[in-house]
């Protein structure tokens, strides 16, 4: 049986701590879909087209990685595909509060018996949320080192699109 994994999130912007999770959890299942959600409610900082085409660019050399986006409930989109397991990273204890909750929900909501896998992010990434990389990025600082050379291009170029305006 093919072990498949959906990795689900805003992902406005990618970070080095997503990227670290999608490369391990890669390695633990067959194929990997990186999902990015649209939240209606929300108003990105990245368009979608921008986020699904930094995280392809991004992990083109990681072979059973897919990306795909969707709307509506995590647990829709995993019945509807029929993923094994839900990856979920954790940065400190204050994520797996609000994480066990998602997942004891969502396990709920799972048809086939489809498992929440939560992997702890490498400490060297442990304090980089996608919301502090927007804050310093518009306010002009680096974030060299938090993000890779792809997102940073992407970023910087919508920044000045925006400054052009």
């Amino acid at each position: 049986m093919k072990r498949t994994a959906v990795y689900a999130g805003s992902f406005d912007p990618l970070t080095n701590g997503h990227l670290d999770i999608i490369r391990r959890a890669a390695k633990m299942f067959d194929s990997l879909t990186v999902a990015v959600i649209v939240n209606v409610s929300k108003q990105p900082f990245l368009s979608l087209d921008e986020r699904v085409d930094i995280i392809k660019n991004v992990t083109a050399d990681i072979e059973n990685v897919n990306v795909d986006c969707f709307s509506g409930l995590l647990a829709d989109y995993v019945n509807k595909n029929g993923f094994s397991a839900v990856i979920r990273g954790l940065r400190a204890t204050s994520d797996f509060e609000n994480e066990i909750q998602m997942a004891q929900m969502n396990a709920r909501l799972y048809t086939e018996g489809t498992e929440t896998v939560f992997l702890m992010t490498d400490p060297r990434y442990s304090f980089i949320s996608s919301s502090m990389i927007k804050e310093v990025a518009v306010l002009g600082g680096s974030v060299s080192g938090l993000i890779d050379d792809y997102t940073s291009k992407i970023i910087k170029q919508k920044l000045c699109r925006e400054d052009a305006k």
